[in-house]
């Protein structure tokens, strides 16, 4: 029973009387002896994962180097790093015994070893995927070596989690402590390296060699522990003693030689992560490039964004599905959402939502089309239009009466025939959704004024989208609209076609 709850940081009573998330079902791993749990906000639902780890007494080792990577956590901040959001830590009466359980709520993630099992990627497409990952947490290595002269002390594959959008993001730190070759102290390194297995401690660490520890460059620990990552997540099993790292027919041949560096038995010559991200051969493939290019647009001149946007539908179809559906798609519906992507990107972002289910397309792509309709670029408005039958008949009839119409509505008057056209030709599929006051208010307007517009192919499509109107009108309005549409506007027309429809 929780009797107090106390934020980490502060180590002082908060006063809180119930955490504000519910905690769900664990994952069936987690690093060190840390649980690794589901979890929802009891203030909006969201998810969130919950770290928990509970510890027999308040002086128990594992709790003070767990307090170490709360603030760790929450103060360090990069993309490829997991999201801080709360802890506390509550106190538990056990009989005539208390323990202790802190707890870390996060971005809702998932352990990377169970994704990859989920996922069942193979071939090109896993060796892709695994580029991407592997390149996102060289990168969260690197920014604690180099930027931020901190050593992680156990990067392996249980320290790595993946989000919703399969991004993969470094934590467990529990022994992060600073780098500094000019202090005999190594923090917590030196006071917590006992819960980093032996068989991921480079040899300097293994023998407590703390001298030769702070006279090697900053990244010689976590370089030996990317190496350990990288046999883990091709062997796809946990390592279990040093000398397996020596086995490497599991590894793609573009990576053996910056792996081997990485383990280099000399730590002042182990490679350093910030040259792994830079020049790795194995990283060059097309979904690190994708989706790199996407994540960097704003950067990109027209020209190469139009390029990038034309070829993106076919290279979609070559790239691992999941990852395309979970993390290229919402880059692409944000690009278009704000500005940085132009009207080639309606091609890509329709068709790869064409793959998601209907209830997935009406989350994840149906509220970027309808904010779309009130952008200004005209290009946008045509893209819009030209493919209204693909996404249309999803929108409900109070999203088009109120959200769409509007927009859509000033094509109707637009200087350009083209737009005036495709505009008409929309409301075949828009028209049945709106409301009588917008029908006869408002669209019956315009299309009395098109009925007598200067271009014949529009008078014509005006009629016999009259016409398949007829059904959705009450008889007033039928009576008093259309009667003078058909016999006194297109019978009279000078364009056969244009009565002809009328006649229909």
């Amino acid at each position: 029973m929780l009797k107090f709850l106390k934020d980490v940081v502060a180590g002082s009573v908060a006063g809180v009387k119930d955490l504000p998330y519910t905690i769900g079902e664990p994952y069936s791993s987690a690093w060190g002896s840390w649980t690794h749990s589901r979890g929802t906000s009891k203030v909006d639902g969201s998810s969130v994962s919950i770290f928990s780890i509970t510890g027999s007494n308040a002086g128990d080792g594992r709790l003070a180097a767990a307090r170490n990577g709360v603030k760790r956590l929450r103060t360090v901040r990069h993309p490829n790093i997991l999201s801080f959001l709360h802890s506390t830590e509550a106190e538990v009466i056990d009989g005539s015994s208390t323990k202790l359980t802190i707890y870390i709520v996060t971005e809702p993630v998932m352990p990377l070893a169970e994704k990859i099992k989920e996922l069942g990627l193979q071939g090109t497409q896993r060796d892709e995927y695994y580029a991407w990952g592997l390149h996102r947490i060289a990168k969260a290595v690197s920014f604690l070596n180099n930027d931020c002269k901190l050593v992680h002390g156990n990067v392996c594959l249980a320290s790595v989690v993946v989000t919703d959008t399969l991004d993969w993001k470094l934590h467990a730190f529990d022994v992060l402590s600073e780098f500094d070759g000019n202090n005999a102290s190594a923090g917590p390194m030196l006071q917590y390296d006992w819960l980093v297995a032996s068989q991921y401690k480079p040899i300097e660490l293994e023998k407590s060699d703390w001298a030769t520890i702070r006279k090697s460059p900053p990244w010689a620990i976590d370089s030996w522990g990317l190496g350990c990552f990288i046999y883990e997540l091709f062997s796809g099993l946990k390592l279990s003693k040093t000398e397996e790292l020596r086995n490497t027919t599991s590894l793609p041949k573009s990576l053996l030689p910056d792996y081997q560096r990485l383990l280099s038995s000399t730590p002042s010559r182990r490679l350093n992560s910030s040259k792994l991200v830079e020049n790795c051969e194995f990283f060059q493939n097309k979904l690190v490039d994708t989706i790199h290019f996407m994540e960097i647009l704003n950067l990109k001149d027209s020209v190469e964004k139009d390029t990038f946007f034309r070829k993106l539908s076919t290279l979609a179809e070559q790239l691992p599905r999941e990852i395309v559906l979970k993390k290229l798609l919402p880059l692409l519906a944000s690009a278009l959402e704000f500005g940085s992507a132009a009207a080639p990107a309606l091609t890509p972002l329709l068709k790869i939502g064409a793959w998601l289910s209907p209830e997935e397309f009406n989350i994840k792509v149906l509220p970027t089309l309808v904010k779309l309709f009130a952008s200004n670029d005209r290009a946008i408005r045509v893209g819009l239009l030209q493919h209204i039958d693909q996404y249309g008949e999803a929108f409900t009839a109070q999203v088009v009466d109120e959200q769409v119409y509007p927009h859509i509505a000033t094509g109707f008057s637009d200087t350009s025939a083209f737009l005036r056209e495709l505009t008409l030709k929309s409301m075949l599929v828009l028209a049945p959704k709106l409301s009588q006051r917008t029908l006869s208010g408002s669209l019956l307007k315009y299309l009395s004024k098109l009925q007598v517009d200067e271009e014949p192919a529009i008078r014509t499509n005006t009629t016999i989208l009259l016409g398949n109107l007829a059904s959705h009108l009450n008889e007033g309005t039928r009576k008093r609209v259309l009667i003078n549409a058909f016999t006194v506007r297109a019978l009279r027309d000078t364009f056969p076609p244009a009565r002809g429809a009328g006649k229909l």
